[in-house]
């Protein structure tokens, strides 16, 4: 019997490399996706420098024929997938009124339709095959909506759905479906000024708090590996427990939220003064995100 399969998308950098890397390293056959097999130069030497064999699959979730190719490419050499891990995925920042639809777009393109392109190109082997595990890559903005980020949440809170839907229906055919909320780690989205819409003018506050956010995670960040960790546990793990949360901030803004009232949610972001929307931030997270003094 052959080691189990793992296809890993998006796996060229941060948390897709990590975890490709890691179950590698635990004896998987891994099958890592990538838009451009000719970048993934430090992806082979990582795995190199580890003494594992990562095979390369050029593929785009965005596009349809390029994941049928891609999965097709490995289904033809293995026979099955054992594990897929939805880890592709974009990240712009903007808040909702200047965020172009054709941003909206093409997030979800990639954030959701990427997974479900993917999902329905395994499922029929997995589902004959009477097993098999789907694992998404999700976010704790998918549960939290801090603002600036308005296209980034709404593509993870479509992901937290989809998910919950799609573990329900293939249940009765023992597919396992999962999803991670990481925090922030070294490969979370850092804002850059030049990637904050803000034709107005009207929202400098909300582009600075969320900047303080990920730079006060960004202070001692979390590794990636550590998120390649909770997949293969997730994997590993046969119970119905759907949500793992990791990551630094991940407990804290997710346990928070669902805390508080949505008077104080919306209230958060009422305040003009920075000092006091970020002691208030501390209150309700139990996270300090305010600058160094």
């Amino acid at each position: 019997m052959g080691s189990d399969v793992a296809v890993v998308t998006g796996a060229n950098s941060g948390i897709g490399r990590a975890t490709a890397l890691h179950l590698a390293a635990e004896g998987f056959s891994v099958y890592a996706t990538v838009r451009s097999v000719s970048k993934a130069d430090k992806l082979l030497a990582m795995a190199a420098d580890l003494g594992v064999t990562v095979h390369l699959v050029e593929l785009d979730v965005a596009d349809d024929e390029s994941v049928r190719a891609g999965f097709a490419e490995v289904l033809a050499q293995t026979g099955h997938v054992d594990l897929l891990v939805n880890n592709a995925g974009v990240g712009p920042i903007g808040v909702a009124e200047h965020t172009p639809v054709s941003v909206y777009a093409d997030t979800m393109n990639v954030n959701l339709y990427g997974a479900v392109r993917c999902v329905q190109a395994v499922l029929p082997s997995m589902r004959d095959r009477r097993s098999g595990c789907i694992i998404n890559i999700g976010s704790i903005t998918g549960k939290v909506a801090l603002a600036a980020q308005s296209a980034y949440a709404a593509s993870k809170f479509a992901l937290e759905g989809w998910t919950d839907g799609l573990a329900q229906e293939v249940a009765p055919f023992g597919v396992r479906v999962k999803i991670l909320e990481p925090g922030i780690t070294k490969s979370a989205i850092q804002a850059k000024n030049s990637d904050m819409p803000n034709e107005s003018g009207a929202y400098d506050a909300h582009y600075r708090r969320m900047v303080r956010f990920y730079a006060a995670g960004l202070v001692h960040p979390t590794d990636a590996s550590v998120v390649g960790r909770v997949v293969h546990e997730a994997y590993l793990d046969r119970s119905a427990t759907l949500r793992y949360v990791c990551s630094w901030g991940g407990t804290e803004t997710v346990d928070g939220r669902a805390r508080m009232t949505d008077a104080q949610w919306v209230g958060l972001g009422v305040t003009d003064d920075d000092a006091e929307y970020f002691a208030t931030f501390g209150e309700l997270f139990g996270l300090d995100i305010a600058p160094p003094a």
